[in-house]
């Protein structure tokens, strides 16, 4: 049995827009930010994460690194390849983590993105949501 414990969701972008992109840098580009609470007394618990960005490929093939971190402490990456012109170019990259045993409080998840190949471009488009599921697991 679990228990639901809290949920939090955002959805800055609710839509692909190109005239609303912004370039994915090879520094960290904060994508979204939620908080959740973990009540005292609420382990073993674990938090469900997903994230989903709308990526275009401007030029070369990009290495797009996402990473979601709790309270400034990364906690899970993933990898992924955006081609450009004359291929795929429009994605919509899902990815989900789990956060086990999370100490009580409120804790902060952010995810981000950035350009790891030199010479590449890659924009994020929208749509762009990230949400989280705290639940109380068994013991």
């Amino acid at each position: 049995m679990v228990r639901i414990l809290d949920k939090a969701a955002v959805q800055p972008r609710r839509r692909f827009n190109l005239a609303n992109s912004f370039i994915i840098r090879s520094a960290r580009s904060r994508l979204a930010t939620i908080t959740i609470r973990i009540p005292v007394n609420s382990q073993p618990n674990r938090v469900d994460l997903v994230a989903t960005v709308g990526v275009r490929g401007v030029t070369g093939i990009a290495q797009i690194l996402f990473r979601i971190f709790r309270d400034g402490r990364e906690i899970f990456n993933t990898q992924q390849g955006i081609e450009s012109v004359g291929s795929e170019q429009n994605y919509a990259v899902t990815f989900q983590a789990e956060d086990r045993n999370v100490r009580a409080g409120a804790h902060v998840y952010t995810v981000t993105a950035e350009n790891r190949t030199a010479n590449t471009r890659a924009d994020v488009v929208g749509p762009i949501s990230f949400s989280g599921l705290a639940v109380k697991t068994r013991t």
